[in-house]
């Protein structure tokens, strides 16, 4: 059993670094200007802030979220509000709207939960932008692994992801 769990370990922090290569590739391939940072392990948005010196409002949280109609979807908050799920579920056009699983959302993405950027583009899914994160200049979130955080122009994260800007958070 131990030597399956750690080699489950490397597995998924293998996926976080591609993943992270991967979006690090695509940035540059477009020219945005960003700057990566590495870090003690984040698992919260506040812990995120705090290691990275910044204000909450400005990390942007990547949720997954799944309906029974249309399949998977994108989220992105600010860090500092959480998502209205009954007013994104009326954006996207289905009933209702729930969290993916830790293991949908290692599947889809190749990250973990609290590590997933905010480019739905690159794993194929619908991405929908909360405004509450484009009241920032600069936009920080984690980039594939829990160790890692990329800071970027919040207009440039706009740019580079096929997205639908809309109200869906609510304060925390």
């Amino acid at each position: 059993m131990g030597v399956f769990v750690v080699f489950e370990f490397w597995v998924v922090w293998w996926m976080g670094v591609l993943e992270y290569r991967s979006l690090k590739e695509f940035l540059r391939r477009r020219e945005i200007r960003f700057d990566v940072s590495e870090h003690a392990a984040v698992y919260t948005s506040e812990e995120a802030a705090k290691v990275r010196g910044v204000d909450l409002k400005t990390g942007v949280k990547a949720l997954i979220l799944k309906s029974d109609v249309k399949g998977f979807i994108l989220g992105l908050v600010a860090a500092d509000k959480r998502v209205d799920l009954k007013k994104l579920a009326k954006v996207v056009g289905v009933k209702s709207l729930e969290l993916a699983s830790a293991a949908e959302v290692l599947k889809l993405t190749g990250c973990e939960v609290g590590s997933v950027h905010p480019f739905g583009n690159l794993f194929g899914l619908p991405t929908f932008l909360d405004r509450s994160v484009l009241e920032n200049e600069l936009v920080n979130f984690n980039a594939g692994l829990h160790t890692v955080s990329i800071s970027m122009k919040a207009k440039d994260l706009v740019k580079a992801i096929e997205l639908v800007v809309e109200d869906f958070s609510k304060n925390r």
